[in-house]
């Protein structure tokens, strides 16, 4: 077995590091509290008085890794110079981490997954899904689609099922496929929400 590289920083930051490592790898229920400290290289009682529980700890991955996605998503779309594009880069940005080394998915759908009603995860899959629904009907209703919502609907859908095929069917070329699919939505949406004869959007 190859030798892992030691974390660093804070106590804080070695455990978010290791949880990170650890919870998207092989689950967030799968993962016991020691494998984490063990780690981390931190005392139990450092993770105790950092985050109180496993929960919070488990909490704290996943905003961590929420905010993470919206800084990647926000600095890619960022090289895009039409609406159209920015909608349709989304599922670009999506499939490059499909080819990534250890790709297993999207981390709050496997979370959910292991999620008890009313629980800690649960809310911050919640949290994650608004944000995904909000990026979609913002992009939709920057590029002058008739009915931002219905589009967002179908786009939302779309990304759901990328990220589920590509990592059962292991097959990161999905993300050529989901884009051409989501470019034939967009184009009907601006297409139907464009006056005759006006260039597309």
């Amino acid at each position: 077995m190859a030798t892992q590289t030691p974390l660093t920083g804070s106590a804080r930051e070695r455990l978010l590091a290791a949880a990170g490592e650890l919870f998207y790898a092989e689950g967030v229920n799968t993962v016991g509290i020691d494998r984490v400290i063990e780690r981390a290289g931190v005392a139990k009682a450092s993770l105790y008085k950092v985050f109180g529980s496993k929960d919070e700890l488990i909490w704290a991955y996943l905003m961590a890794r929420h905010e993470a996605t919206k800084q990647r998503m926000a600095r890619e779309l960022a090289r895009y110079d039409t609406p159209r594009g920015r909608l349709l880069g989304v599922f670009e940005v999506q499939g490059e981490t499909f080819a990534e080394p250890g790709f297993r998915g999207c981390a709050f759908v496997n979370a959910s997954a292991e999620a008890n009603p009313g629980s800690r995860i649960q809310a911050a899959a919640d949290h994650y899904r608004e944000w995904v629904r909000e990026l979609f009907e913002g992009l939709a209703t920057d590029a002058g689609a008739a009915d931002p919502v219905a589009l967002a609907r179908q786009l939302v859908l779309l990304y759901d099922g990328a990220g589920i095929s590509a990592r059962m069917d292991r097959d990161p070329a999905t993300a050529e496929v989901s884009r051409a699919i989501a470019a034939a939505l967009v184009d009907a949406a601006l297409g139907a929400a464009a006056p005759p004869g006006s260039p597309p959007g």
